[in-house]
């Protein structure tokens, strides 16, 4: 998506060769504009798949996921990183081990949001080595619901979690794939 790719060169910050900040626009301060189009675009490529629920995790990526299911007219279920008082009754639950935090935590689902009439388009900021992925994956399979897609923000291609969640079969669309950047340059490339 040239909108997004644009915008990542002009606002988005390197640090180092792993790291690209985009939270002038896309996961701290939100460009709502922007996100309308990230979520008319996620549409166009998901819009035919029948999805009844879209699923993501906390914390960035419940505004994307948000404006996206607007143009679904679906509902949003965001996977929490804790179990709280105010979730009752079972839950389904997978380890996930953030590449921004460098912990691993236990996220979950109620039972009560998710099962086997649902339809499922994973909806997120970044895929990096896709653990954030396979977790909600695993809440899907667990669940029993049918699991459409990922719709990816932000792919960084040079990091194996592309290849990894599509090694396993899933539909996987990026919007902007990066193939290489470098601070020192203040240069980023990004696939075709």
């Amino acid at each position: 998506m040239k909108l997004l790719e644009d915008r990542i060169r002009k606002d988005g910050t390197i640090r180092g060769t792993e790291v690209l900040k985009v939270d002038r626009f896309l996961n701290h301060q939100m460009d709502i504009a922007l996100i309308n189009e990230i979520g008319k675009e996620f549409y166009r490529l998901f819009g035919d798949c029948g999805v009844n629920k879209i699923l993501t995790i906390e914390a960035s990526g419940i505004g994307i996921a948000c404006i996206t299911a607007q143009s679904f007219g679906v509902p949003v279920i965001f996977a929490k990183k804790n179990k709280t008082k105010n979730i009752a009754g079972d839950v389904y639950t997978s380890k996930v081990a953030s590449f921004t935090h460098g912990k691993v935590y236990d996220i979950i689902v109620s039972k009560e949001f998710l099962g086997p009439d649902d339809r499922v388009l994973l909806i997120d900021d970044f895929l990096a080595n896709g653990s954030a992925l396979q977790g909600l994956i695993n809440l899907v399979r667990d669940s029993g619901a049918t699991l459409v897609g990922a719709g990816i923000c932000v792919e960084k291609a040079f990091q194996p979690g592309g290849d990894l969640i599509r090694g396993m079969g899933v539909r996987v669309e990026s919007l902007a794939r990066v193939k290489c950047m470098d601070e020192a340059t203040n240069t980023i490339e990004f696939c075709d």
